[in-house]
């Protein structure tokens, strides 16, 4: 099954390009292109995508905006962020406006590959000089000194899962740690996401680095 693919840059140049790269995966269809963010917008209502590419720096709202009103208005939509910008203002803007990835332009065409398959199938891809930086923000903050061991009321099974998902492992990875099915751990991922009140796996990951679940 094909991800339709929607690109959202400035830069016809970049477009181009990342269409050149990306058209050739076999389970990757780029089903349109926008160069502003109200372009993107109407893209996203008009076509549906199932991951969009979001660059940051656009000329009318910034891709961080676009991000918030295409989550708002169609939450089953994944965006994952393809940026220059790696500082921690942007990274966290994006995550906190719904994004699933977040990806440097200068990353290597296989990491870029992994982050729209894993926001596709519901995962977050974080670049792992990026990702530090959640561990990093939590490590600077202060934090009741038993709140890593109150997880709301999960199990034991459900904490280990848990523990995983936030550091971007697929169920099937996960099956294969604990030794138990991928369908197993969709039934724990789903009890998880119900007993914290959490709708997407971006959510689930702030939630992990707010309680300091994850692996340093």
């Amino acid at each position: 099954m094909s991800i339709n693919l929607l690109l959202v840059d400035d830069h016809a140049v970049v477009r181009s390009g990342l269409r050149m790269l990306l058209g050739s995966e076999s389970d990757v269809e780029i089903v349109g292109e926008a160069g502003t963010a109200r372009e993107a917008i109407e893209a996203a209502e008009q076509l549906r995508p199932d991951v969009i590419l979001m660059d940051i720096g656009l000329p009318d709202l910034s891709g961080i905006e676009a991000t918030r009103e295409i989550k708002k208005r169609f939450p089953k939509v994944a965006i994952v962020a393809l940026t220059i910008h790696e500082d921690e203002e942007y990274f966290f803007k994006m995550l906190e406006a719904g994004a699933s990835g977040y990806v440097p332009k200068r990353a290597a065409p296989d990491e870029l590959l992994t982050a729209i398959r894993a926001a596709a199938s519901g995962e977050v891809y974080l670049y792992p000089s990026l990702a530090k930086l959640l561990v990093k923000d939590y490590l600077n903050q202060e934090h009741p000194a038993d709140e890593k061991n109150n997880l709301d009321g999960l199990t034991d099974r459900e904490r280990e899962v848990l523990t995983y998902l936030a550091e971007g492992a697929s169920n099937n990875q996960i099956g294969a740690a604990l030794v138990i099915s991928p369908k197993t751990v969709e039934r724990h991922r789903e009890n998880i996401m119900r007993k914290l009140n959490l709708h997407s796996r971006s959510e689930l990951v702030r939630y992990a680095i707010r309680k300091g679940i994850i692996k340093a």
